[in-house]
């Protein structure tokens, strides 16, 4: 746990706990609300088949990022959450949607 505090800049194991939460919640909250997503989109296992999983892991991916945000918002975390979306995007290619001042 020391190596992931100190490679997160986090000091106290509370803070590292509540992270550890909003992870959770978030990867939980994603997968269920991809449901009713999908369905709004007309995107059902019938017509789709073996591509509907697919589909549904591409649409619950933009969903965790923004969820990610406010979820770690609500926990008083954004701070942490919005440095770590930018890091990851940046190391996925998208980089260009945050402009370095």
């Amino acid at each position: 746990m020391k190596k992931l505090k100190k490679r997160w800049g986090i000091e106290s194991n509370l803070q590292l706990a509540i992270i550890f939460i909003v992870f959770a919640i978030t990867g939980s909250t994603s997968a269920w609300v991809s449901k009713p997503v999908c369905l709004w989109l007309g995107i059902v296992e019938e017509d789709f088949g073996n591509w509907f999983i697919l589909i549904r892991l591409l649409i619950i991916f933009p969903l965790y990022q923004v969820l990610l945000v406010l979820i770690g918002t609500i926990f008083g975390q954004f701070k942490f959450f919005w440095n770590f979306e930018k890091k990851m995007l940046k190391s996925m290619g998208l980089g260009f949607l945050f402009k370095e001042k």
